[in-house]
C-alpha cells in the first residue's frame, strides 16, 4: 500500500480522500492556499503545506509549488480529486517524473480522452455508440463541411476539441449560419483553450445525460459500476445526480455498459473514470470521458457498495481490482443534491462565516461536507459546500428521504441554493423521473 499521500485538491473532496487513506492506514499530506488554512482535512491530515496565496493559479494550480510538498514530506503519491489539476495530462507527467505515484490515469491516456476528437476516435475504434458526426476535425473547404452537414443532418452542434463545462459549443440550425458559427467558435475555442480546433456533431435536442462508472486496473481488468443520471443541469453544470438511471432500456443499458468495459481495456485504462452519453429514443451517444472521480461518485458508492476513491489508491498502489464483474450488483437507489453557497434564485455566489450547520441524519442519509460552525466559506472558489445523499431501497423511498434531509438541513449565515432542490424533489415529473437536460432550465423561466 501507498505510504502517504498528498492531497492535491481543497474541500469536501479533499476530506473524502483523507478518510479513504486513513482506513487504508496511509499517512496524509494537505497541501493549502493561505485562506484554506481552517478547512477541516487540514486540521486532520497528518502533515499540512501552504503552497501559496489565495489565488488558483499560485495555489492549487501550481505545479512546482505541489511537487515540492511532495517532496519535503516524503510523500509517496498525488492524488488530485477533481477539478483543479485532475485531467491536466502534463501535471500527471511531472509527477511520475518527479517520482511520485499520480493516483489516475497515465498522462498519455489523459491527453488522448481530454482531446474530444481523439476521444471519439478511440470509442469508435472500442466498439462504443458515439453521436454521429465528422469523425475528426472539421476541415478548411467550406464545400467539404456543408457535405458533412447534410450528411449529419440539421441541427448540429459545432463543438472544441478541447472544450468542457459547456464552454465552446454552438447550436447550427441551417445551413445559412454554418460556416460562420464554426468561424466563432473557433475563435473562442482558440481564446479558452489555446486550441482552435473544431468538430461537428448531430444535435440531439431532447436527451438525457446518462454515465457510467468505471474501474480499471491498467492490468488487463476493467469493471463498470453501472449508470447515473445527471440530467437535471443548469448552465451545464449538474445539480442534482441519480443511481441507477431510470426508465433506460434493458438491452441498451447492458450493451453500453459492456462496452465501457472493454474500451477501458483497449485503451489500457488505469484508475477511476466516467463515459458520459447523451441517452435519446433508447440509444446511447458518448461525448466525454472524465478521467478522474466524479462529484457524484457517491450515488454510485451507495448501490453498489464500492468505495470508489479506496478503489484508486489500491489500484495506484499496483495492486489489481478488488471486484469482478460478477461480484457488483446494483441494489435500491441513491440520490445527490449539490449544495451551494449561492443564492437559491439569483445563483450569486455567496461566501461568508458559517453561523451554524446542522447535518441531517437517519437511515439511508450520508452527507459529504467541510462544513462546521464557525467555517469561512472563501470567495476565492467553486461554490459547492456540501453533497447531500440519501439511498432507499426503491427510487421512491430514496426521495422521500431526500426531501426529509432537504428539510432537515440547516446552513445558517451565508445563503445556499437548499431551496432550490426542495423545489425539485417535489416537481411532479422530477417524481416520475427521466427528464431531459433541458428540463431545469426552462423550469426556472417560469
Amino acid at each position: 500500500m501507498l505510504d502517504k499521500v498528498v492531497i492535491a485538491n481543497r474541500g469536501e473532496i479533499a476530506l473524502r480522500i483523507l478518510r479513504a487513506c486513513k482506513e487504508l492506514g496511509i499517512k496524509t499530506v494537505a497541501i493549502h492556499s493561505q485562506p484554506d488554512r481552517d478547512l477541516m482535512h487540514v486540521r486532520l491530515a497528518d502533515q499540512a503545506v501552504c503552497i501559496g496565496p489565495a489565488s488558483s493559479a499560485k495555489s492549487y494550480l501550481n505545479i512546482p509549488a505541489i511537487i515540492s510538498a511532495a517532496e519535503v514530506t516524503d510523500a509517496t503519491a498525488i492524488h488530485p480529486g477533481y477539478g483543479f489539476l485532475a485531467e491536466n495530462a502534463a501535471f500527471a507527467d511531472q509527477v511520475e517524473q518527479s517520482g511520485f505515484v499520480f493516483i489516475g490515469p497515465t498522462g498519455d491516456v489523459i491527453r488522448m480522452m481530454g482531446d474530444k476528437v481523439s476521444a471519439i476516435s478511440a470509442m469508435k475504434t472500442a466498439g462504443v455508440p458515439t453521436v454521429p458526426g465528422s469523425d475528426g476535425a472539421l476541415p478548411d473547404d467550406p464545400d467539404k463541411i456543408h457535405a458533412i452537414a447534410k450528411r449529419i443532418g440539421y441541427p448540429v452542434i459545432i463543438k472544441a476539441a478541447s472544450g468542457g463545462g459547456g464552454r465552446g459549443m454552438r447550436v447550427v440550425h441551417s445551413e445559412a449560419s454554418l460556416i460562420s458559427s464554426i468561424h466563432v467558435t473557433q475563435s473562442e475555442a482558440a481564446a479558452a483553450f489555446g486550441d482552435p480546433t473544431v468538430y461537428m456533431e448531430k444535435y440531439l435536442e431532447n436527451p438525457r445525460h446518462v454515465e457510467i462508472q468505471v474501474l480499471a486496473d491498467g492490468q488487463g481488468n476493467a469493471i463498470h459500476l453501472y449508470d447515473r443520471d445527471c440530467s437535471m443541469q443548469r448552465r451545464h453544470q449538474k445539480v442534482v445526480e441519480e443511481a441507477p438511471a431510470p426508465h433506460i432500456d434493458p438491452e441498451a443499458r447492458r450493451q453500453v455498459l459492456q462496452s465501457c468495459v472493454d474500451a477501458c481495456i483497449k485503451i489500457g485504462y488505469r484508475g477511476a473514470g466516467t463515459f458520459e452519453f447523451l441517452y435519446e429514443n433508447g440509444g446511447f451517444y458518448f461525448i466525454e470521458m472524465n478521467t478522474r472521480v466524479q462529484v457524484e461518485h457517491p450515488v454510485t458508492e451507495m448501490i453498489t457498495g464500492v468505495d470508489i476513491v479506496k478503489e484508486q489508491l489500491r489500484i495506484a498502489a499496483g495492486l489489481p481490482l478488488s471486484y469482478k464483474q460478477e461480484d457488483i450488483v446494483a441494489r435500491g437507489h441513491s440520490f445527490e443534491c449539490r449544495i451551494n453557497a449561492e443564492d437559491a434564485k439569483t445563483f450569486l455566489p455567496s461566501p461568508g462565516k458559517v453561523v451554524h450547520f446542522h447535518a441531517p441524519g437517519g437511515n439511508g442519509v450520508r452527507v459529504d461536507s467541510h462544513l462546521y460552525d464557525g467555517y469561512t466559506v472563501p470567495p476565492h472558489y467553486d461554490s459547492l459546500i456540501a453533497k447531500l445523499i440519501t439511498y432507499g431501497e426503491d427510487r421512491e423511498t430514496a426521495l422521500v428521504r431526500m426531501r426529509n434531509a432537504l428539510d432537515e438541513m440547516l446552513i445558517e449565515g451565508i445563503r445556499t441554493n437548499i431551496a432550490l432542490h426542495q423545489d425539485i424533489v417535489r416537481d411532479a415529473h422530477f417524481i416520475k423521473g427521466g427528464m431531459n437536460i433541458h428540463y431545469l432550465e426552462k423550469k426556472l423561466e417560469l
